[in-house]
């Protein structure tokens, strides 16, 4: 018996996940006549965590939907802003991205990361249990079955990369409250409560610091301050004008 032969074609913001091939319009593939849209997708290279819209013959359908002959389908990406329902927008970052995971901090975004490879299969775990959008840009981990959420990174250039996770999810933005190092939530200190962690210069120079309650940082307006101010300042010129 012949298999199900269907015409598939991928917008072109997918383009990097599947072969030159596919890119452009439409292509056939054959389909085992059983497999969801879903599987169909991912199993030709996209990870549904960046499909939006399908369509099948010109009408929406969901990933459950079992492609039949000479269907058409159409894969769209995910539309932005992209919400993520169910619980408030964190993130989860794995070792790859540090940088970025320290600059999301540094604008108050929640973002966990894990510093060591503990596993693909961890971290898909720990997206699940703790409810956080995975990032990564491990293409086979976002296929995982038990994510939570998941997004491909899309660029190797920290600043890009954090333009993009801004633009897709439109997460609210509190610079200087978030920990770089750990991720806790910052308060205020006094000279008398980061002393300790201070040199006689730095004492005698500055009088406003904050404090990390999780993981015992202190922070001040040092030297390195001004490169930071110059990156919060960008994304928050680049925020207001996209309002």
């Amino acid at each position: 018996m012949n298999r199900p032969v269907v015409r598939i074609a991928f917008a072109p913001e997918l383009a990097l996940f599947v072969p030159a091939f596919r890119r452009g319009g439409h292509t056939e593939a054959e389909t085992d006549g059983a497999s969801t849209l879903g599987h169909v997708v991912e199993s030709l290279g996209v990870p549904l965590t960046e499909v939006g819209a399908l369509t099948v013959d010109g009408t929406p359908a969901p990933t459950s939907h079992v492609p039949g002959d000479g269907e058409t389908i159409e894969v769209r990406p995910v539309a932005r802003p992209q919400e993520v329902p169910g619980a408030p927008l964190r993130f989860l970052l794995d070792v790859h991205l540090g940088t970025l995971a320290r600059r999301l901090r540094l604008l108050g975004v929640d973002a966990a990361y894990e510093s060591t490879d503990i596993g693909d299969p961890a971290l898909a775990a720990r997206s699940a249990a703790e409810k956080r959008v995975l990032l990564s840009r491990d293409r086979g981990l976002l296929h995982r079955r038990e994510l939570w959420a998941g997004a491909y990174v899309y660029s190797t250039r920290p600043e890009e990369q954090l333009r993009d996770v801004l633009a897709r999810f439109a997460p609210e933005l509190r610079p200087w409250t978030r920990c770089t190092a750990c991720n806790g939530m910052l308060t205020e200190a006094t000279l008398d409560d980061v002393a300790e962690q201070l040199h006689s210069g730095t004492r005698r120079t500055y009088d406003v610091f904050a404090r990390c309650p999780d993981c015992g940082r202190a922070y001040w307006k040092g030297a390195h301050h001004q490169h930071l101010e110059e990156i919060v300042n960008q994304v928050l010129a680049e925020h207001d004008a996209a309002s």
